[in-house]
């Protein structure tokens, strides 16, 4: 019987090799997690408590004084209405503002070379970072919705379909910071996106009103605006109603996230905005 050859390795060597390796990512991704939570806690007078306050100015000023005027929309009373709007705004604003800001800062402050020159796949830096910002997402989320429930009686209709949408969508604009961060430049161009792009698509996103009470053409561009569809979807969660089918909806932000995603890697791969 002939001996073993000396250089072989043991049975379990790939086994063992995969779960180091899994070890390793792990590690990477959650200690990204992590800075990004001691971020958000450390200066919550900037990430936590503006929304909050915002989201009281709106229902008191649109909710209480407009919406006497207003009246019912979609059989609600118009704070029931606009309530789950403004959370949703106000996860939009915030997932994006943190990855934004925090990627940005990594390369503004040239420790964005630490996690290039570590072991970790620029997959975990991707969705370390967007993980990051569905965390401020969430938690901003979740304050507002306390907020929102002192003005407005909010039904659950589908706790399913509100996690899910609330989660694809923090998930979007905590990858759509990312790709912003990747190409800016100065701080100009970080908050460029957020003030052209971003709050014009989600004050015409419907949180304030149904598309039904505008003209046809109008209806008709307003599908254009994706952010429509991920406030319905939302909406849809708490009270059953929608101005867009909501299968549609659910089918275009996972679009988005799956494309942003590969988008995303892609620019980091090729290393763009970050080795030139």
């Amino acid at each position: 019987m002939s001996a073993p050859m000396p250089n072989s390795a043991p049975a379990g060597a790939p086994a063992a090799s995969a779960r180091s390796l899994n070890a390793i990512r792990w590690i990477g991704f959650s200690t990204i997690l992590i800075r990004e939570y001691g971020r958000i806690m450390r200066i919550w007078g900037q990430t936590l408590l503006p929304s909050a306050v915002t989201a009281m100015l709106y229902f008191v000023i649109f909710g209480s004084l407009i919406g006497r005027r207003v009246g019912q929309l979609g059989g609600y009373d118009y704070m029931q209405y606009i309530a789950p709007g403004l959370i949703m705004m106000s996860v939009i604003t915030n997932s994006y503002g943190n990855v934004v800001a925090s990627f940005f800062g990594a390369k503004f402050g040239k420790h964005i070379e630490e996690l290039l020159v570590s072991p970790q796949p620029n997959w975990i830096i991707v969705s370390g970072y967007a993980a990051g910002g569905l965390m401020r997402g969430m938690m901003v989320g979740s304050v507002v919705t306390v907020v929102s429930l002192i003005f407005a009686r909010l039904h659950v209709h589908h706790l399913l379909l509100i996690v899910l949408a609330v989660v694809l969508t923090s998930l979007i604009f905590s990858l759509g910071g990312f790709i912003n961060a990747v190409f800016a430049k100065n701080f100009d161009q970080v908050n460029w996106i957020p003030t052209f792009v971003l709050t014009p698509l989600t004050y015409f996103g419907g949180v304030f009103y149904s598309i039904s009470m505008l003209p046809l053409w109008a209806q008709t561009l307003s599908h254009a605006n994706p952010i429509l569809h991920m406030v319905n979807a939302f909406r849809y969660g708490f009270l059953g109603t929608s101005d867009v089918s909501v299968p549609q909806a659910f089918a275009i932000m996972i679009a988005l996230v799956v494309g942003l995603f590969a988008l995303a890697l892609t620019l980091m791969n090729k290393g763009v905005g970050i080795r030139e």
